[in-house]
């Protein structure tokens, strides 16, 4: 998809810029790469868990970076670009559905962290996480609560990962038809849970959710729910 200008603003968002308060602290302090990193897709029923890395500059900023989820499909397309070519690095990590299932989505999000910091090209002095939950671990980390909202480098990999697997979905929904993944991206609703119920999982459904035990099976392997229970969600 092509990008374009960013829109203006809406009138909502224009005073919840998220800050570099946290990463000039760091920077301060000797800290001179630093990583924001956040998640997509972990709540999903299709398709990938996928994690974005940001290393942002100490000398440009791109205007406009809002928590991925504060913005429309538009804005974060137009964004896209502008922040690829404003950081210094970065990157982005994926664990696939089958490794959803077979591991569990806790330690597919561990998985899908290392490598998107494998893809940076650089050795990360701290990393910064949305949420209360270390998925990168280490002693570097430093964990963020709304920290999509609030960190520059958290919200530039936010629509990193979102923009990402965004397309990733769009992509595969012209290969599976039935399932609107153009409009859902895998997300759990009502006409996705209608076409479940009608016609059974894709080939990239995660398929250890309790909830797909009463689903239609034509002709796919089942996976069973691994250990941790994390298949237990939905």
């Amino acid at each position: 998809m092509t990008t374009g200008a960013v829109p203006r603003l809406r009138r909502s968002l224009r005073s919840t810029a998220p800050s570099l308060a946290i990463e000039r602290e760091l920077w301060d302090t000797g800290h001179d790469v630093i990583v924001g990193m956040d998640e997509v897709g972990r709540g999903a029923w299709a398709g990938p868990l996928t994690i974005g890395a940001a290393v942002l500059p100490r000398d440009r900023r791109v205007n406009k970076v809002r928590d991925s989820k504060m913005l429309t499909a538009a804005e974060r397309e137009a964004l896209f670009d502008r922040i690829g070519e404003w950081c210094t690095a970065w990157s982005i990590g994926h664990a696939s559905q089958e490794e959803c299932d077979s591991l569990g989505m806790s330690a597919a999000q561990r998985l899908a962290a290392r490598r998107a910091l494998d893809g940076l090209g650089v050795e990360p002095d701290q990393v910064l996480l949305d949420g209360k939950w270390d998925f990168v671990g280490g002693g570097r980390t430093r964990r963020i609560v709304r920290g999509d909202a609030t960190c520059l480098s958290i919200a530039a990999a936010s629509i990193l990962a979102k923009v990402t697997r965004d397309r990733i979905m769009r992509a595969e929904a012209e290969n599976y038809p039935f399932w609107d993944f153009e409009l859902n991206k895998g997300y759990p609703c009502p006409r996705h849970r209608a076409a479940l119920r009608g016609v059974g999982p894709s080939a990239i459904h995660r398929r250890a959710w309790v909830f797909m035990d009463s689903l239609p099976w034509p002709g796919l392997h089942r996976s069973r729910p691994v250990a941790e229970g994390q298949g237990s969600l939905f």
